[in-house]
């Protein structure tokens, strides 16, 4: 029996090599191409024709354009983050860690949904029993949830065309497999087609399509990296598994704003959101301690508090150790240096440990004063002065930046109760929140000496 042809296709741009080879020869990456079964006929060209119904040259100004409607998912926290609502017709893809929560939250919203529009579930990971128990389980309300437990793409299309509902829910996308191509589900290919069909039919009939994508162990979605260019939206769940606090995140939105936040807790009914996130990242001390200080960080459109600790401890080796969590590593040793030149304190036979409470990730330059702060206040043993909130961008040659959105942030923090807050000269706003006193720094040996006259 004569061997099958395999081709190796890369994961990053889908480009196919005859052999292997450490790098793509198409976009250049390493390490991305795979083997798979060669297909013996090319996919039929009229399922790709274009999606306009009209191909004629016209004028922008021509085009007739409105604002989409959006509908409810019934979560508001869900609905924040994709942008205020679902748009008719998106693609929306909903990754991350195996249990943390992707069915769950699916199913909840399309409990939600049901009650007003068609919907349909397609499940390829789980029976038609076990959604059912999950559904029990959850105290839903699944009377007009249709459900289909199939894994055929044409069969699924079939149903999508018959059925007609107006928000579909995929799970998942890598279970999925064509008949017009040979290849296992979950490879490249099969991804790639499976995604593409869907998508084309949402954007024909006006359905919403949630598609529920595996991640790879570095964290980031299986497939092909085509597959974050064909939907309008990409979601990802943040957050530990063995804590009960999950995070969703918006790293591409078509009809909203990116890096929006979505906060829930994990119960045992099911995904719930949580009202006042700020309450979830900051530590409730019986007394004040060094190494802490809250951070006001901008999550898409939504300001938030953060705690940054800091511990600056002796080191014992040769090499001390800058370790940050939730905070990008470089940035911590850039930001020691700057500490070291501009405000005097060394901290080169210091080890260096920065934590973001909370499972947080915070990769916006407005941290960088906060940090610095908690690394002082670690390396003096002083606390800060309570109730007082930091942000601020600092530079190479010592300066504090402004950031944008300062005003919100300050009326977060006034909110909450804090009494003081030290931010970039630049953000001093003309009218202060009430209650708030503001002090206005230029260079990071302002910030620093500051701590003393507040103590």
């Amino acid at each position: 029996m004569a061997k099958a042809k395999t081709v190796h296709i890369c994961t990053e741009c889908g480009g196919q090599s005859v052999k292997w080879q450490g790098q793509c020869p198409h976009c250049g990456a390493w390490n991305t191409l795979v083997e798979t079964r060669a297909e013996t006929s090319a996919p039929a060209t009229h399922r790709y024709r274009a999606l306009a119904a009209d191909g004629r040259l016209q004028r922008l100004a021509e085009v007739q354009a409105a604002e989409a409607p959006r509908w409810s998912t019934g979560v508001a926290e869900l609905d924040r983050v994709l942008g205020g609502g679902l748009v008719p017709g998106a693609v929306v893809l909903l990754g991350g860690d195996p249990g943390i929560g992707k069915s769950t939250l699916l199913l909840q919203a399309l409990a939600h949904i049901s009650g007003e529009r068609q919907v349909l579930y397609v499940t390829g990971e789980e029976s038609a029993q076990q959604v059912a128990l999950r559904a029990r389980r959850l105290a839903l309300d699944a009377t007009r949830l249709t459900l289909l437990a199939e894994i055929a793409l044409e069969p699924i299309l079939d149903t999508l065309r018959s059925h007609a509902p107006q928000v579909a829910v995929i799970d998942s996308i890598q279970t999925l497999y064509s008949e017009a191509l040979q290849s296992a589900p979950g490879s490249v290919a099969q991804v790639r087609e499976c995604a593409a069909q869907l998508t084309h039919h949402a954007k024909q009939t006006g359905t919403a399509v949630f598609l529920v994508g595996h991640v790879t162990k570095e964290g980031a979605l299986a497939g092909p990296r085509v597959l974050e260019h064909i939907v309008d939206t990409v979601l990802y769940f943040e957050g530990d598994t063995h804590s009960s606090f999950r995070l969703v995140r918006a790293f591409k939105n078509r009809f909203g704003a990116v890096n929006e936040l979505g906060v829930f807790a994990m119960t045992e009914r099911g995904l719930r959101e949580v009202s006042n996130p700020s309450a979830l990242f900051l530590s409730h001390h019986g007394r004040d301690v060094a190494g802490s200080c809250v951070l006001v960080t901008q999550e898409g459109t939504r300001p938030l508090l953060v705690e940054v600790q800091a511990l600056v401890d002796e080191a014992h080796a040769p090499n001390p150790r800058r370790l940050g969590v939730g905070l990008e590593q470089n940035r911590l040793a850039m930001l020691l240096a700057v500490l070291h030149r501009h405000a005097g304190i060394a901290c080169f036979d210091q080890d260096v440990f920065v934590n973001a409470v909370g499972g947080v990730r915070i990769s916006e330059p407005a941290a960088d004063l906060a940090v610095l702060l908690a690394i002082v206040s670690s390396l003096r043993n002083q606390p800060l002065p309570p109730k007082l909130v930091v942000f601020g961008e600092v530079g190479l040659a010592g300066e504090v930046r402004p950031v944008q959105r300062g005003l919100e942030r300050l009326r977060e923090a006034a909110k909450l109760g804090f009494e003081r807050a030290i931010v970039p000269r630049a953000n001093v706003p003309r009218q202060p929140p009430a209650g708030l006193e503001i002090l206005a720094v230029e260079r990071v040996e302002e910030a620093v000496a500051s701590l003393r006259q507040g103590s």
